[in-house]
């Protein structure tokens, strides 16, 4: 017998059917006992009259809370059933996997009158257990809205003439953005593990093939403890030919985050304000712009808010947080898209004005940035000299190759898949990623 989702039991009522999925809730009483079942698709209540069924009475002893079963047995509607309005009565219910007593507590009980209630378990606890830490409605509900993030992201490229493509993840040079690398052996040699596809995404450029995008595993060797930070990621990276500006890359970025995010808000928008208290915003375009001092004199002007002298050429964590008020005070937006930073703080493959000032980006949503983007320099000689002013022109001379026999102009920028899941549903990155990774955390 085929198996039938609980999500389309309605379409298979008062048919004998085939049920499979984890118990999440069992009572066991005298003279009834209700199992409430749940796949990836819903949950469904499940009736048992024990005078009728005395050969389900041995089954009934073995079932524990989170035990994967098989059901065989007839939906009806009820109007008695609070869950659904349908209930099943079942011939047959098979033990596929007994659970032995749960080492986590995933949810909080609150107290009543009759007993006391039970605490959530604490987050390292939970991500020790992170596989029935997920096994909740509600952290399911974030990788079904992320699939549907990337998926959007992806079809939004696809029509407009982009092709995947797949980069290695170790590399020879252990420079690139001036963040820290992971060191690997490599038979005889050192390798590295990449920070990002930006050197291969570029390639790729003056390889002709104009339109090109990547979903990888990027990693970053930081010992950051914060909300958003992780040593490894995955990477939603994009690069496309023959632009004008730095605006161009700008507006293709608009246009594809409001893309994804009117997906996500048609198909999960209720779910995640009702699971989350987050509401899915779909963003008006184009988005608002602001130089980086434009904003430091914003913030001051506002909150008081005054950088330090040495620290005005990159935006500060405080003022990256508060940019999200401000953005919102002043353009009733939660993208805000930060330009002219200093040539210091912003990699050496931006391309510069005639003023020297980085042809590039960062976009902030909701108080923290999801993205560096720019205008490359693709100019061999203007790009080794400013390889060489970072003291990276050995690291790099693989790369500087790249420039050497014709590059159109380019540009593009990265995303990060499970910072952008966080900010959407206002999490900590760590409660946002499949399997979070930090300088403390390896495993599971």
């Amino acid at each position: 017998m085929e198996r039938v989702y609980l999500g389309e039991i309605r379409q298979h009522l008062e048919k004998e059917i085939l049920l499979q999925g984890f118990v999440e809730n069992f009572r066991d009483g005298k003279a009834m006992a209700f199992l409430v079942m749940k796949d990836i698709t819903g949950k469904v209540q499940v009736t048992i009259e024990k005078e009728k069924h005395p050969e389900l009475l041995e089954v009934l002893s073995q079932i524990t809370q989170d035990s994967v079963v098989s059901v065989t047995g007839v939906a009806y509607e009820s109007e008695y059933v609070k869950l659904n309005g349908i209930e099943v009565l079942p011939t047959s219910i098979k033990i596929e996997s007994q659970a032995a007593a749960l080492p986590i507590q995933r949810e909080e009980i609150p107290p009543t009158k009759k007993r006391p209630g039970v605490p959530r378990s604490g987050i390292d606890e939970r991500l020790d257990y992170r596989w029935i830490d997920l096994r909740t409605e509600k952290n399911q509900l974030l990788f079904k809205a992320q699939t549907v993030l990337a998926a959007a992201m992806r079809e939004y490229l696809l029509e407009r003439g982009f092709m995947e493509i797949h980069t290695p993840k170790l590399i020879a040079a252990a420079s690139e953005s001036g963040s820290d690398v992971f060191e690997v052996k490599y038979f005889d040699r050192s390798a590295y593990l990449a920070q990002s596809p930006q050197f291969y995404k570029q390639m790729a450029m003056a390889s002709g093939f104009e339109r090109i995008f990547e979903v990888g595993p990027v990693f970053r060797a930081e010992k950051s403890y914060t909300s958003k930070h992780t040593t490894e990621f995955t990477g939603f990276d994009l690069e496309f030919s023959y632009i004008t500006s730095y605006m161009d890359v700008m507006k293709m970025e608009e246009g594809l985050l409001t893309y994804a995010l009117a997906k996500v808000k048609e198909q999960y928008g209720d779910a995640i304000a009702q699971q989350f208290g987050v509401e899915v915003v779909v963003p008006d375009k184009p988005f608002p712009i602001v130089k980086l001092a434009d904003l430091y004199a914003g913030l001051k002007e506002d909150y008081g808010y005054e950088v330090p002298e040495s620290e005005k050429g990159d935006l500060t964590t405080d003022a990256e947080r508060m940019s999200y008020d401000w953005s919102m005070k002043h353009f009733g937006s939660e993208f805000l898209f930060v330009t002219d930073y200093s040539a210091e703080k912003r990699a050496f493959y931006h391309m510069r004005d005639e003023s020297g000032v980085p042809m590039g980006y960062d976009l902030i949503w909701r108080g923290t940035e999801i993205t560096t983007g720019a205008q490359r320099e693709h100019r061999y000689e203007v790009l080794r000299k400013q390889a060489e002013e970072k003291g990276l022109a050995d690291d790099v001379k693989f790369y500087l190759e790249f420039f050497k026999y014709g590059c159109p102009p380019h540009g593009g920028f990265g995303l990060g898949l499970d910072r952008l899941t966080m900010l959407l549903c206002g999490l900590h990155i760590n409660e946002a990623m499949f399997l979070f990774r930090s300088p403390k955390r390896l495993t599971p």
